[in-house]
């Protein structure tokens, strides 16, 4: 989008002319860019272009936990389903031994936090794709459903997983009660809890960034976390500390939850994670 059209949407919505706008890099979905005001505030606005824009669904995240919990998120100051204004955050993702350690205390109050069921009021986005979270009583049913089943499905139809995968995963999703139980009660997770999402300055966390929340058992958190490495052994022990994590998730759990964000990303990407995925399933027999 030319700078113009970015400018004069961006003095529409706040209602004044920006000082200074230009372009950052990041983001899974639209483009980005650093807004200066005239006073000499830091702004971060989000613009999606695409055919079906949906950054409003971000902005009801951002403002869900900005409302609802103490974790450190932007503060929405305009929202749009092709608009995004967010104050500026600084830090970097850069997570020495501290600011782990606070990212666990964070990440811990967060999974405190309770519902009746399982979901949420209304579907999120995860890498710019639809999530949906219809409140479910059982965990186990909302993850082979809403979770492997989903996008599963979604990643077929797009051309980026073998259907004869659809059966294998139907098949370890009927006997997940081998290896998961019912969590005594939902916790509410970020949901996309990888490097650059994360910022810090020195050794505390300054911000979570592009969530896609709902309510869930946090060890599925914790599995994604040790997907790509987000954190280390700092985080964990400290979370442990404050949540302990039941034996049996870094054998077996962990492989099992992160069959997600491995689905997620053969549908965005295909490639690879569809191999990822094949060694997953044959691990537990599938």
């Amino acid at each position: 989008m030319q700078m113009q059209q970015i400018t004069r949407q961006l003095t529409e919505a706040l209602g004044q002319v920006p000082d200074a706008v230009s372009p950052l890099t990041g983001g899974c979905v639209g483009e980005v860019y650093a807004v200066r005001l005239a006073d000499g505030t830091r702004l971060v606005a989000k613009v999606d272009d695409g055919p079906t824009p949906r950054l409003d669904v971000e902005g009801f995240m951002l403002a869900h936990l900005a409302e609802q919990t103490a974790l450190p998120v932007p503060v929405v100051h305009f929202v749009a389903p092709r608009l995004l204004v967010m104050s500026f955050l600084p830090g970097r993702s850069h997570f020495p031994a501290g600011a782990q350690a606070h990212a666990a205390e964070l990440l811990a109050a967060l999974h405190n936090l309770s519902a009746p069921q399982f979901g949420l009021a209304r579907g999120t986005l995860i890498g710019g794709l639809p999530q949906p979270n219809p409140w479910t009583d059982s965990w186990l049913a909302f993850f082979r459903d809403w979770r492997l089943l989903y996008m599963a499905e979604e990643a077929a139809r797009a051309g980026r997983l073998p259907e004869a995968y659809l059966a294998r995963l139907a098949r370890l999703g009927a006997q997940l009660d081998r290896w998961l139980v019912e969590p005594a009660r939902p916790g509410l997770v970020h949901g996309d809890v990888w490097t650059s999402n994360v910022l810090a300055a020195g050794e505390r966390i300054t911000g979570f960034l592009d969530p896609a929340i709902y309510y869930a058992d946090p060890e599925i958190e914790l599995a994604f976390i040790t997907l790509f490495g987000t954190f280390g052994d700092a985080f964990f022990a400290r979370y442990h500390e404050l949540r302990p994590i039941r034996p049996g998730f870094f054998e077996a759990r962990r492989d099992l939850y992160n069959l997600y964000p491995l689905l997620v990303h053969v549908r965005l990407f295909g490639g690879g994670y569809v191999a990822s995925v094949d060694r997953t399933l044959r691990r537990f027999g599938f």
